[in-house]
């Protein structure tokens, strides 16, 4: 008898254990795959959020790109040729081109053609972005020069000696506007908004044949920097893991 237990009634009882031990490591391993599919779920939605939020700031950058061009477009189309100016639908900065109007050579003081012009165009200029004040970062006046200098220097010492001619220019600029009489009312927003830039000629104009175009690198820029930019960083940094 004893035999035929060893035979059967033991063989049996060690097949239970057995398969009672591997349905319990088939139950942990089961779970464990449904923790991490739900895992996977949260993720991937999480991810599918955050990417809808930033697709919606960059569809309302860019319809807000849109809006202010067309604005600033409607309001001075019919002015840029007599100015000689442009507005550039991607940047929305409104160049001024004309070096011979802008400045004497070498000198930050502003001629009069351009002052009179610049009294025309900011008052009209506040009062288009006024719809637009809670989109806007900051209006950057720049300041750009050619390469060259008047006098026989290296390519180095002509960079500073126009890094310092350009800033000298977009603050004369600046401070001519600040004054300006009709635009005293937008005087603390143009403070919290306005900067004076001097980039020197690290931005020249090329003609088409890929070297500078000295005469129209010589310019002034009225740039719009929207806040959109600002909200995608903001949501990308807390998409980072």
């Amino acid at each position: 008898m004893s035999r035929l237990d060893t035979i059967f009634g033991r063989g049996s009882a060690t097949g239970s254990e057995d398969e009672h031990h591997w349905l319990s490591v088939s139950d942990l391993m089961a779970g464990l795959m449904m923790v991490f599919l739900l895992i996977s779920i949260a993720l991937m939605q999480h991810a599918l959020k955050e990417r809808d939020r930033v697709t919606q700031v960059a569809e309302a950058y860019q319809q807000t790109q849109v809006a202010i061009y067309q604005a600033l477009m409607n309001e001075f189309d019919d002015d840029l040729a007599a100015w000689q100016a442009e507005i550039d639908s991607d940047t929305l900065a409104l160049t001024f081109q004309s070096p011979e109007v802008l400045f004497a050579t070498g000198s930050a003081d502003l001629r009069p053609r351009f002052e009179q012009i610049l009294s025309d165009f900011y008052p009209r200029y506040l009062k288009v972005l006024e719809p637009f004040h809670g989109n806007i970062d900051e209006i950057r006046i720049e300041g750009h020069t050619s390469s060259l200098w008047n006098q026989s220097v290296d390519a180095d010492t002509a960079y500073f000696l126009n890094m310092q001619l350009s800033q000298d220019r977009t603050r004369s600029v600046l401070s001519y506007l600040y004054e300006l009489p009709n635009t005293q009312a937008d005087k603390a927003w143009v403070k919290k908004t306005t900067a004076a830039v001097g980039f020197s000629s690290a931005h020249p104009i090329l003609d088409d044949s890929g070297a500078e175009d000295e005469e129209r690198s010589r310019r002034v820029s009225f740039r719009i920097m929207t806040n959109a930019e600002s909200q995608i960083r903001a949501i990308l940094g807390e998409i980072e893991p």
